[in-house]
């Protein structure tokens, strides 16, 4: 699996004891699907397009909505945060969100007397 992005075995080490035990059924390698599942947020990429070398994309997209109802990542994600210790700087996401076209028009025609310094509509 050359040229794939997987996570280090020291990074495993220090996220495989938030993973659930398995039941009975031996499950995909989890290095591979947590890396598959990490290769698909970062790039944006659909589930079904995932390189095969990650295994199969729905035994990842499955992983990743069973782990995620669960609350392993998010407990993952509080972990690292905490040894992260404390940080100069605060980063903000800058999310952009779209508004339809008449959106701004509410405040020129006054619909929001307390926002708007046009007058009323009639």
């Amino acid at each position: 699996m050359t040229g794939v992005f997987l996570l280090s075995e020291a990074q495993m080490a220090r996220i495989s004891p938030f993973f659930p035990l398995p039941h009975g059924v031996p499950r995909a390698d989890d290095r591979q699907v947590i890396s598959g599942i990490i290769f698909v947020i970062r790039n944006g990429l659909r589930w079904r397009d995932v390189p095969a070398s990650y295994g199969a994309h729905k035994t990842i997209y499955n992983r990743f909505i069973r782990w995620s109802e669960m609350g392993v990542f998010g407990r993952i994600l509080v972990e690292l945060a905490n040894g992260g210790g404390e940080t100069d700087e605060i980063m903000i996401d800058a999310t952009h969100l779209k508004a339809h076209r008449t959106a701004a028009s509410l405040l020129k025609n006054g619909l929001f007397p307390g926002l708007s310094d046009a007058p009323k509509a009639a």
